[in-house]
């Protein structure tokens, strides 16, 4: 999974400028919780994901209304088609649950990375 320094770049810039959907989240998921680590805006191959745990490979995304729009679905297929090629599953959110219940997301996170890893 090589990562080019432009997408290591953007990864860097993107933690610093996390929307209020990811920040939210990233506080609840952030030190570890269960025992389960998370990274965020991880550079994997040509994109960013919003988080990732590796020892589940699972990529998890907060998807905002922007991912509606004009070519984003087909840009978010081509993403999930790729990572899935890598073995890497991706759990898509809606950045209005995180919002609405991030405890309650954060909490189902981590419930599916450790009963994926039984």
């Amino acid at each position: 999974m090589a990562k080019s320094l432009q997408t290591v770049n953007r990864a860097r810039r993107l933690r610093r400028e996390m929307s209020k959907p990811e920040a939210t989240l990233w506080q609840r998921l952030r030190g570890d919780p269960q025992g389960v680590r998370f990274r965020r805006q991880h550079p994997a191959g040509p994109f960013v994901l919003d988080f990732y745990c590796a020892k589940a490979r699972l990529a998890i995304e907060v998807d905002g209304i922007v991912h509606d729009m004009g070519d984003q679905p087909e840009f978010d297929e081509k993403r999930s088609a790729w990572l899935n090629g890598e073995g890497i599953e991706m759990l898509r959110i809606a950045a209005s649950e995180v919002l609405r219940d991030p405890d309650g997301v954060a909490d189902a996170i981590v419930r599916y990375v450790l009963d994926k890893r039984e």
